[in-house]
């Protein structure tokens, strides 16, 4: 199986399934002298872990990340780090009524026509479990971004369903984000969202949403012309997270309502002699590279596709069934799905920064 690699320069290859022993990751390309230990990644990691509050999937996992090698005396080493999470409250008799069924709107039928075999325990690859590792990894990367260039990074879910949040994009901090177990930063916004996804849960049902993302102090220059410009890998990264459908940057679809002359960032010069732009509908990259403003852009996430509601689907050999789904499931992915959205642009972000010293 190809596509399990992201990155050039720092290059992350993900590991592990659903209901395995492990799920973790090996970073090549990690800059040597860097402060890091278990504890600085495991801070992510929380953010991210299963059972953390009532809107949230009751799946006990304390995701407690171990460093197997690249790592001497609190520094790294500059060889590949390799980090390590068990899985320990894996029920995979829950999926045993699935062995024989293509579950609507999962990867069973494609990974089964693709591969002629599939995990189904709780999707296996394909499960979002796998973005553990994501997460750990991109805690690194953080760690590096944050230390060595300041470049903070900050998702929050901005919509569930209908419901929108108003959140100032220069200001909102992950403290902010935090204080609610929605990972919405409007506190208004936040308490009606938990009562949606609550009702909805509680009639096993799903909703899905929109996480927006951050990025300040991102340096102008990051990103390659044509094919790997810096909005193309974000969408990419974004895009590869489970459960994504859509990605947009600066205006994004918005955009299109615009005229050139409303659309365009004029140009200006600060009090400090910096080159500003007066608005930023470009989202912070312009021609594919970073322009220096804040990086701003949307992900699209669905509903949760395992629901308790009656669904049509078939057997593996073609035959029409009814599936009455169970199992410990997300009624909502968003708020979880925030720390992975900060690790993917972390990630992309550093392997950027990394090619750019390059050209000195």
């Amino acid at each position: 199986m190809a596509g399990n690699t992201f990155g050039t320069l720092f290059k992350v290859t993900t590991f592990g399934e659903s209901h395995g022993g492990t799920v973790g990751c090996v970073i090549d390309g990690c800059p040597a002298g860097i402060t890091l230990n278990e504890e600085m990644i495991q801070i992510d990691l929380d953010r991210r872990r299963p059972g953390q509050s009532d809107i949230t999937t009751p799946r006990k996992e304390e995701d407690i990340v171990h460093i197997e090698s690249g790592v001497f005396e609190g520094k790294t080493t500059g060889t590949p780090l390799c980090l390590v999470v068990q899985n320990k409250d894996a029920h995979s008799s829950d999926y045993d009524h699935l062995k024989n069924i293509f579950r609507p709107s999962h990867a069973d039928y494609t990974y089964q026509k693709k591969y002629g075999i599939r995990d189904t325990r709780g999707g296996g690859r394909a499960s979002a479990r796998e973005t553990v590792a994501r997460v750990a990894a991109g805690s690194v990367a953080r760690i590096y971004l944050n230390t060595i260039t300041g470049i903070e990074i900050v998702a929050f879910v901005e919509r569930v369903q209908n419901i929108v949040g108003n959140i100032d994009i220069h200001t909102v901090s992950i403290k902010d984000v935090d204080k609610t177990p929605v990972r919405c930063p409007d506190g208004v916004a936040a308490e009606q969202m938990i009562s949606l996804i609550k009702k909805t849960g509680e009639e096993g049902d799903s909703l899905g949403g929109v996480i927006r993302c951050i990025l300040r102090n991102v340096p102008v220059g990051l990103g390659e012309p044509v094919f790997d410009r810096l909005s193309a890998k974000l969408g990419q990264a974004m895009l590869s997270i489970p459960a994504t459908k859509g990605f947009e940057i600066g205006s994004g679809f918005s955009g299109t309502y615009l005229t050139g002359r409303t659309h365009n960032d004029e140009f200006y010069t600060d009090k400090n002699g910096n080159i500003r732009t007066h608005t930023n509908n470009s989202g912070g990259v312009q021609g594919g590279i970073s322009n220096g403003e804040i990086i701003d852009f949307r992900v699209a996430f669905k509903p949760t596709s395992t629901i308790r509601k009656e669904q049509k689907t078939v057997t593996t050999d073609g035959k029409e069934t009814l599936l009455n789904a169970h199992g410990r499931h997300d009624p909502c992915v968003l708020p979880r799905a925030v720390p992975i959205v900060e690790a993917m642009a972390a990630l992309t972000i550093m392997d950027y920064y990394l090619l750019q010293k390059i050209y000195g």
